[in-house]
């Protein structure tokens, strides 16, 4: 058993910053497409690390891209006139490496980017600037998540650049209606003019061949999309092909193109995606490519699903007595684990609703994801964990090369899976709609009604004056999470107090004012951190904030002095990032110096001077001393990690493998096995 974590794929995302106009919405759309949607935290997206070069100014390169982030490795390399006429620029382009696990897939857009050499010399472009205006998103999924499978996910001719490699698509359709024969028919015109493969049954079943035999050797390699027209249920043929790809793990896409209604779905076309079309005909393109989306993302999803748990028994995350599901289990599958002999079975995150999987119990089945069983409930039921967690400013793709929402998903995934083990959890966070206190309370929310009783708990420490703040959406969005979530709200400091009335907000508007801001700050996070048994801490503006420095700082210094078990992630930038980098090479990051952050905080100096008037500044050169002198071995014992664990917590951006570590090691000081 290897411990080592490398996760089975990665996509990374090159271009020049003369290009953001064009390659941002393409961005979104794949960000979105190809990792979680933080909009969407329980739902089955994918969840492939994502990683962007770019820079702040058309005429700087990026950093290099490091080798062998993953087992397998995918490069999209926006190439342009501006990639191709500039000279440090194409050689960046063309020094890119390749190797067995790594592909780099140049996406040109304009004529311009058809020109380079080096490892592109000759290599075929995906062509951006031939995309319909009207489409782009979804030409976008489609051409890249084709990428993606042939190079990281293919499971039968990974190492064939041929058309071989690429997906097939079953269209699988009842003759009666027409509905499903023509929608069937458009789509099969639209990839015979691409490099996808599909299965059509009147033109690929050759005369003197069994239906049966052939439909059933094509699905075992095939994504089904299953056309749900009014007769496509009743079809005995039509329910043989749903479950010859439910028995042979095959995707399955089932696409909505009722007229009028069926009088019962076939149960077995269930538990997959489904994507509503009109039954007019004939179908448009748009529908046709929303299809074609659809059934892309959910092979990706499928393949690299199972790669990840299979991943997950290797480094001894799940056991190996399990069996590996791709979708939440179902009773046709359970009954085939029985009859194994084997009990238990692992889909991926999210969990099931607990009333949904109730029938595991009465068929003698333990069904969990790879960070959540439920016989885990109550591990963390004493601890309360603080969360210092706060968005990054400035273009992380120069610098850390993750989408901001990466470090949103972070703190959702670590609410949700301290919550559902009974954690209460701190934060020190604002009343803002669309903050990460926001994030983190939706997560509490979804999860309430996930496993019910008296879950989640949640504490906002709130510091004066911030809770009296009466603008009506604030008060609005206290009402909608007030199920969910405790606010602790502290006094005035004493210190600051005179003349100060309690229930009226006092704006940081001035230099004096924002003294008495810092005051009440380090005052509440003080008190929380001591409330507090751990704290989790992430990213962290340098720049922008309210107290005496940055907050994330604040609170990692005054968790370290307190000797709390702090487990710091420092590859999502920040301040965390900062401070790591100091911990693990003493070299002091210029931003957290006082000198840098008098130049990028408007005012900031007048603070520290009345801050220091009053013997309240912050001392930066002390604070660097304090942690120069923290031993990594001894931050790593205390967080139930070992030095080893501790240092590849500071330096993953995988968040799976954050998470596994961070809970690994609240569990072990819990007294509980991982």
């Amino acid at each position: 058993m290897s411990t080592l974590y490398t996760p089975p794929l990665s996509v990374s995302f090159v271009w020049n910053f003369a290009d953001s106009e064009a390659v941002n919405p393409v961005i979104e759309v794949v960000k979105k497409s190809f990792a979680r949607d933080k909009d969407k935290p329980f739902s089955r997206g994918l969840n492939i690390p994502l990683f962007f070069y770019s820079s702040q100014n058309a005429n700087k390169i990026p950093h290099d891209i490091p080798a062998a982030q993953a087992k397998k490795n995918v490069i999209f390399v926006f190439t342009s006139v501006n990639t191709n006429g500039r000279d440090n620029w194409r050689e960046y382009v063309e020094g890119l490496s390749v190797s067995p696990s790594t592909i780099i897939v140049p996406i040109a857009l304009d004529k311009g980017g058809l020109a380079h050499h080096g490892p592109l010399s000759g290599t075929n472009c995906i062509r951006l600037y031939d995309w319909p205006p009207e489409n782009r998103e979804f030409y976008a999924i489609v051409s890249l998540a084709h990428e993606i499978y042939r190079h990281g996910c293919n499971e039968f001719s990974p190492d064939d650049p041929s058309k071989e490699s690429s997906i097939t698509i079953f269209l699988s359709h009842a003759k009666a209606g027409d509905t499903g024969r023509l929608h069937s028919e458009e789509i099969k015109k639209f990839i015979d003019n691409t490099n996808l493969n599909r299965f059509f049954d009147s033109t690929e079943i050759s005369p003197g061949f069994q239906f049966d035999q052939e439909i059933e050797k094509c699905v075992k390699k095939s994504t089904l999309v299953a056309i749900e027209s009014d007769a496509y249920s009743s079809r005995y043929w039509c329910q043989r092909e749903i479950l010859c790809a439910k028995e042979n793990g095959r995707p399955i896409v089932v696409v909505n193109s009722l007229n009028d209604y069926e009088d019962r779905i076939f149960p077995a076309a269930s538990n997959v995606p489904c994507v509503h079309v009109s039954s007019e005909t004939p179908l448009s393109q748009r529908d046709i490519l929303r299809i074609l989306s659809a059934a892309m993302l959910e092979t990706i999803r499928y393949t690299h699903s199972i790669q990840c748990l299979k991943l997950y028994k290797h480094v001894g995350w799940i056991e190996n007595d399990c069996e590996l599901s791709a979708r939440p289990p179902e009773i046709r599958q359970v009954l085939k684990v029985k009859s194994s002999k084997q009990k238990k079975i692992c889909y991926p995150e999210p969990p099931i609703y607990s009333d949904e999987a109730d029938w595991h119990n009465h068929l003698d089945i333990e069904a969990f994801t790879p960070l959540w069983n439920l016989a885990e409930q109550d591990n963390l039921l004493q601890q309360r964990i603080g969360i210092s967690i706060s968005d990054v400013q400035g273009d992380g793709f120069s610098s850390n090369h993750i989408h901001p929402d990466h470090l949103i998903r972070l703190a959702q995934d670590i609410a949700r899976h301290l919550l559902a083990r009974s954690a209460t959890l701190i934060y020190g966070g604002d009343l803002r709609p669309d903050g990460f206190t926001e994030f983190i309370l939706d997560e509490a929310s979804i999860l309430k009604e996930r496993i019910g009783g008296d879950l989640p708990k949640v504490e906002n420490h709130l510091a004066w004056p911030i809770y009296t703040e009466s603008e009506p959406r604030v008060v609005s969005w206290r009402a909608k999470y007030s199920q969910v979530m405790k606010t602790e709200e502290y006094e005035i400091a004493s210190d600051v107090a005179s003349g100060l009335a309690r229930d009226v907000f006092l704006p940081p508007t001035t230099p004096d004012n924002s003294y008495v801001w810092s005051r009440c700050l380090t005052e509440m996070r003080e008190k929380s951190i001591a409330s507090s048994t751990a704290r989790i801490c992430a990213g962290g503006k340098l720049s922008g904030y309210k107290g005496k420095m940055p907050g994330v700082l604040e609170e990692i210094v005054l968790a370290l002095n307190s000797q709390k078990p702090t487990f710091l992630l420092g590859a999502f930038g920040g301040v965390v990032g900062g401070v790591c980098n100091l911990l693990l090479t003493k070299a002091v990051p210029e931003e957290l110096t006082e000198d840098w952050q008098n130049s990028h905080n408007s005012g900031y100096s007048e603070l520290q001077a009345i801050a220091k008037s009053h013997g309240k500044a912050c001392d930066y050169s002390a604070i660097i001393e304090f942690l120069q002198k923290q031993n990594v071995s001894d931050l790593a014992t205390r967080c139930g990690l070992s030095e080893d664990e501790y240092i590849r917590i500071m330096n993953s951006p995988f968040v799976d493998e954050c998470l596994y570590l961070i809970l690994k090691g609240l569990n072990k000081l819990s007294g509980r096995n991982s």
